[in-house]
């Protein structure tokens, strides 16, 4: 039942609401069909963004995909846990880490998560940041690649979607918006360092394309 709820909500009222009322394009993703288990990496401006990316995604590979997102605000309370849970089918987690308390610790709820099977939406830059503008990438996808260096990571890339609902701001307004995937790729690095390096020359590259399109 939550995976036809998902497939719902995503493929057609959110992408079509987004692509007619917002004005997002929406770059191909059918290669995720293909792509067994991946961890697409987002760069973060707008509440908007994760709804972009379930929306983008093929309606076959949605149910196994799960968006991280900070449990002191999107589970605050039984419901609103309930309602990240059931209708964004969020993987909840806390923003520090805590080693001696597995449960409580992010890196290894989200490894647990990968070693389920699932995929994952994973924001580098932590929180939401001004309108398009970049912020330093946190360690967190360098500690995950380090551990399951075998998963692909799929860049994406957002332009306008902190114009078209920016943060601090419920009021979504009408914005030329676009969202562009790059391939997806194993990163053979094995510092931090590097690995998030990486990631934002893949960023980018795909800004560059977004801009030129």
């Amino acid at each position: 039942m939550k995976n036809t709820i998902l497939k719902f909500i995503y493929s057609f009222i959110v992408r079509w609401f987004l692509k007619l009322i917002v004005g997002v394009n929406f770059d191909n993703s059918d290669f995720l069909k293909t792509t067994n288990q991946f961890i697409i990496v987002a760069n973060h401006n707008s509440h908007l963004d994760t709804m972009t990316l379930l929306a983008s995604l093929p309606s076959s590979v949605l149910p196994r995909v799960k968006p991280v997102a900070a449990k002191d605000h999107f589970g605050k309370t039984k419901l609103s846990t309930w309602l990240s849970n059931t209708f964004i089918n969020t993987l909840l987690i806390n923003r520090k880490r805590d080693k001696e308390n597995p449960k409580n610790d992010p890196i290894h709820n989200m490894i647990s998560a990968i070693d389920q099977g699932f995929s994952l939406i994973l924001f580098p830059e932590g929180t939401r940041g001004e309108p398009e503008k970049e912020q330093k990438l946190k360690a967190g996808i360098g500690l995950i690649l380090q551990q399951r260096p075998d998963i692909h990571i799929v860049p994406a890339y957002m332009k306008g979607m902190g114009k078209a609902m920016p943060k601090g701001d419920s009021l979504i307004i009408p914005f030329n918006s676009k969202l562009v995937y790059g391939k997806p790729k194993r990163i053979n690095f094995e510092s931090i360092e590097d690995i998030l390096n990486q990631i934002e020359n893949d960023f980018k590259e795909l800004k560059t394309i977004a801009n030129n399109r």
